[in-house]
């Protein structure tokens, strides 16, 4: 495992821990402490694989990144990334899971979200959080969500926007088979 340590425009890719330390030596803006150094080998050795910052001042960091990168370039070319092992396929939030089920039927959709609306006393336009709710027969959640929106695409304002299908502003239920 190897670290990549950035403080401003330093950085660096180190294959050891006292290489890393030396680096942040040679910088004269970080106080390399007993305590600081015992850190870094801590994080280096843990299984923690999200990167970890460093206070330095009030608002200013460093950051130590674990990487498989060989090199600096492909480091930044991020050709190790890190692929998903035995027992860690990635998985769906339950969100994707329920909007892509397949139930063909009727669905009734509720969306909110923001339409460009003109007003008419001084000629310009504002945005006002909009709800719209419908029933329509589709296949999936993500298929009703595609419906309403391509419906509304046709009906307001091209500069109206939209929320994900995934997020807080759109739900979905199910109403049961079409005859």
């Amino acid at each position: 495992m190897n670290l990549y340590l950035r403080y401003f425009e330093n950085e660096t890719l180190v294959h050891n821990v006292d290489d890393a330390l030396d680096f942040l030596a040679s910088l004269s803006e970080i106080n390399l402490d007993a305590a600081l150094a015992d850190d870094i080998r801590h994080y280096a050795e843990s299984d923690v694989r999200y990167p970890k910052r460093y206070k330095v001042r009030p608002h200013v960091y460093f950051i130590i990144i674990k990487t498989e990168a060989e090199t600096m370039l492909d480091f930044k070319q991020k050709k190790a990334l890190r692929p998903a092992g035995e027992g860690e396929e990635r998985r769906e939030s339950p969100v994707v899971q329920n909007l892509n089920m397949e139930n063909p039927g009727w669905y009734e959709g509720t969306l909110d979200f923001k339409r460009v609306v003109l007003i008419p006393t001084t000629g310009k336009c504002e945005y006002r959080d909009t709800r719209f709710v419908a029933q329509c027969k589709a296949n999936s959640g993500i298929d009703c969500y595609n419906r309403i929106v391509e419906h509304l695409r046709e009906r307001v304002d091209s500069r109206s926007q939209f929320p994900s299908a995934k997020g807080k502003n759109f739900k979905f239920k199910y109403l049961g088979m079409w005859k």
